[in-house]
Formats: structure tokens, C-alpha cells, sequence
């Protein structure tokens, strides 16, 4: 049995590597394990390498917005594999980089599977550690699905790796993976359907904004399909066949690829959490709000792989692998705030959020105005072309602070950070409107959104 470590992080990702790094800046013995590359899903396999990709996706729709403006398109196209080839000369280094950093700041680092043996004690493939805390920072994984043929699906990390991409393919559920890679793929030349088994797509944005990005989508050429549940999908001799089912009707389409978009579980299996009596659940381990097991003293958790409030984002992750690590470094316990975190989903245009929904608000008996902007003919889309763009802004009408801002429109994902910070350190719309920004400029806009 080796040494004992002051703290034990089990997952390489932005939360674990960044309460790794902070805890053996103060001197502590610090060991780090991860049965995959460093560098967890964002940099590896996902929010990174998936917006080199959709840089390709932008090239493509901004010719076409421009076609008849004074840009010809004849020839602009992707090649999928050097895209490719482009986002592995980021993503190749990350893991060795990351290592590196880790290693300089005097963290030991393993390579393999976790799992507890005891409330204090951790194997490695068969060799033994100790440890006086824990972080469980293992992220999370694609949820399981049960209709016959569900093997037949990939998921976005293998998405993310095509050296090819296929003519048909159909994306399963309604949620940021669909929509951002079936707006990638179909710039790209795919025929995509997006089938979702709920009413109404991405139900965490506002609907009004919602819709108008279903019609973009459409527009674009990707067949989205509501209210749909897919019941197997079968192998054939010239691709896959996915069967829905929608209103008792029962219906098939042919693809060359399926792709799981509908949702990710903390990716505990395997660790074995009996063993160290770590209550857990589908959301993740159970923690306190300062981030500690409620059931062993000795075990943080950050991250996708912790049941907290916060959205799943990396962010988000940083922010909690910082404070669990403080509380473990101060014995003290503070609760992260999760107030003003945006988020974004990166289709062309995107769609934005920071803060509560109208309904929210509205149900909450709070007294709100509603300052809702068709911003597609405004200068800075009309520039380049967009014809699909809008704003809603939700303000307390007593205090005038911002509730919550959502946004729709090319370019708002930096947009967005400013509502963010408004709502974060409670600027009012005044304040905020008093601004004076750069012109011609998206964030000179923000005035008249307000």
C-alpha cells in the first residue's frame, strides 16, 4: 500500500485538475487518477472540439446569408476530414499539457480504473491507496437507453471523431447535442432529423425564442421531429432504420448513422460507492450544499458527477472543483453561487440564457415587465444577413434589476456575458443602458434591447 495522499481526485477534468492543482499549491500530497486522456469532456469531447467544428458550419451559413449581398458561394464547402484533422491539432495536446501542469505543480498522477474499497482507501487496477479526503470529479455519461437496437447509437464523443461524415443521420432527443451537431453536420451536406420524444425542444431556453430557432433550423434543411418516440432501431443492408412512434402512428426512416442526443447521468458506475458509504443518485454523488458527502465526511464531489443545483457546464465544474477545494483546504463551508451562470446553445444563431424564464417569474407572483425585441432587422444582423433574431429581457419593475435575459441572434453568446455580470453584481436596466459601447458594435445594441 502506498503512501497516504491529504486528498485523492478521481476524474481529470476541469473540476478535478482544478481543485488538484489549488490544494498541492498549498503543499498538500495530492494524487490524481483518470482511466481516460486528461482533459475531461469539454476540451476533449466536447464544448472545445465541438466549436472548431461548427466554425466550419459558420463559414457555410454565412456565405448562403450573403448570397445576393455581393458573396458568391459557388465552391464553399466542407471537408470533413480536414475539419478533423483541424480540431485534433487542438485536442491531441490537451492531454499531455494538461498532465505536464499537474505534474509541475507536484500532483501524482495514475492512469486506470477507481474504484473504493473502504471509506478511506481506493484500488488502482489492483494496487491500493489511502487517501485522508476524496474528490469525485468523474463527470457524466451518456443516459442509458432501453429500445431494442440502442446499441446501434453512438454518442457525441464518437460523433466528435468521424473521419467521415455520413449522408443521413438522425439525432435522438430534442437537447444541446442534437441541435448543435445536426447544425454542424447539415452545413456540412448531411440530411439530419432531430426526433424528440417532449413537446417543445430545449425546454430550459424561452419558448417564444425557441420556436423561432426550430423555424431557423428547419430552414436550414433538418427536419425537426416533436412529441416522437423512437421504438428500435434495426440494421439493414444499406444503413439503419429507426421506427417512431408519434400519436399511436407508427412510422420508419432509413439512416446511416444515429446519434444519442437525449441526455447524460453522473458516470459512477464502477466506482463502487458502497464501499465508502457515498450516497449517491441518478444526478450524482449526495452532497451538502458546501459540496461534502452526506454520508462520508471524507468525500467531496464537483462537477457533472455531484447532485448540486448547477447546471451542467464547465464553468460551472471550475467553480466547484475551486470552492470544494477550499473547503477541504480551510475546513470551512462555503456554498458555491450558482447566481447569473449563462448558457448557451451553439446552433447558427445561438440561443442564450442567464437568469429566470418569463413563466418563472410570472408564477413566482413576481411584478415583471417583459422587454421582447424582433432584433432580426436591427443594423448588426441586417450586416450579415441573419433574418432570424429576438431578445426578451425580464426586469422587476419595483427595483428595476434584471430577472433574466435571453437571446437569440448571431453573436449574442458574448452578448450574454454582460446580462450575466448585470444580474450577478445587480446592476439596474439604467445602469446597465447607461453603458457606452463600442459602435458599430453587437454590444452597442444592448441599449435598445433594454
Amino acid at each position: 500500500m502506498n503512501e497516504e495522499y491529504d486528498l485523492f481526485v478521481i476524474g481529470a477534468g476541469m473540476a478535478g485538475t482544478t481543485a488538484a492543482n489549488k490544494c498541492a499549491a498549498q503543499g498538500w500530497r495530492v494524487g490524481i487518477v483518470d482511466a481516460l486522456p486528461y482533459g475531461g469532456t469539454c476540451a476533449l469531447r466536447g464544448c472545445d472540439p465541438k466549436k472548431i467544428l461548427r466554425r466550419g458550419a459558420e463559414v457555410i451559413d454565412a456565405a448562403n446569408l450573403m448570397r445576393d449581398k455581393g458573396i458568391t458561394e459557388d465552391g464553399v464547402s466542407i471537408d470533413w476530414s480536414a475539419l478533423m484533422r483541424h480540431k485534433r491539432g487542438f485536442t491531441d495536446g490537451v492531454p499531455q499539457g494538461m498532465e505536464d501542469e499537474l505534474t509541475g505543480n507536484g500532483v501524482t498522477t495514475f492512469h486506470g480504473s477507481a474504484r473504493f474499497t473502504g471509506p478511506n482507501q481506493l484500488d488502482i487496477d489492483g494496487a491500493e491507496h489511502r487517501a485522508k479526503r476524496f474528490l469525485i470529479a468523474v463527470g457524466a455519461h451518456p443516459r442509458p437507453l432501453s429500445f431494442p437496437g440502442h446499441e446501434y447509437l453512438i454518442d457525441s464523443t464518437d460523433f466528435l471523431n468521424l473521419d467521415a461524415l455520413p449522408q443521413r443521420i438522425v439525432f435522438v432527443g430534442g437537447g444541446f447535442v442534437s441541435f448543435e451537431f445536426a447544425h454542424i453536420a447539415a452545413r456540412a451536406g448531411a440530411t439530419c432529423v432531430i426526433v424528440d420524444h417532449g413537446d417543445r425542444p430545449l425546454r430550459g431556453f424561452d419558448p417564444d425564442l425557441v420556436e423561432l430557432l426550430v423555424k431557423r433550423t428547419e430552414q436550414t434543411g433538418i427536419r425537426v421531429q416533436p412529441a416522437t418516440a423512437v421504438t428500435s432501431v434495426t440494421r439493414t443492408a444499406t444503413g439503419l432504420d429507426v421506427t417512431m412512434e408519434k400519436g399511436g402512428e407508427v412510422f420508419t426512416i432509413g439512416a446511416d448513422l444515429v446519434v444519442h442526443g437525449a441526455g447524460r447521468v453522473a458516470n459512477l458506475d464502477g466506482l463502487n460507492l458502497d464501499a465508502a458509504n457515498i450516497a449517491s443518485g441518478p444526478q450524482g454523488v449526495t452532497v451538502a450544499g458546501h459540496l461534502q458527502s452526506t454520508t462520508n465526511p471524507s468525500v467531496y464531489a464537483a462537477g457533472d458527477a455531484a447532485d448540486t443545483p448547477g447546471k451542467p457546464l464547465t464553468p460551472v465544474a471550475v467553480f466547484e472543483g475551486k470552492i470544494a477545494a477550499s473547503n477541504m483546504l480551510k475546513g470551512v463551508t462555503t456554498v458555491p453561487d450558482y447566481t447569473a451562470v449563462p448558457t448557451t446553445v451553439f446552433t447558427i444563431p445561438e440561443l442564450n440564457r442567464v437568469g429566470i424564464l418569463e413563466q418563472e417569474a410570472r408564477a413566482s407572483g413576481l411584478d415583471i415587465e417583459v422587454r421582447h425585441n424582433d432584433t432580426s432587422g436591427w443594423y448588426s444582423n441586417y450586416r450579415v444577413g441573419e433574418t432570424t433574431a429576438s431578445t426578451k429581457i425580464i426586469i422587476d419593475k419595483t427595483t428595476d434589476h434584471i430577472l433574466g435575459a435571453h437571446l437569440l441572434g448571431p453573436g449574442y453568446a458574448e452578448l450574454i456575458n454582460i446580462f450575466s455580470l448585470a444580474i450577478k453584481v445587480g446592476l439596474t436596466s439604467r445602469q446597465l443602458k447607461s453603458m457606452t459601447a463600442t459602435y458599430p458594435s453587437i454590444g452597442s445594441d444592448l441599449g435598445s434591447m433594454l
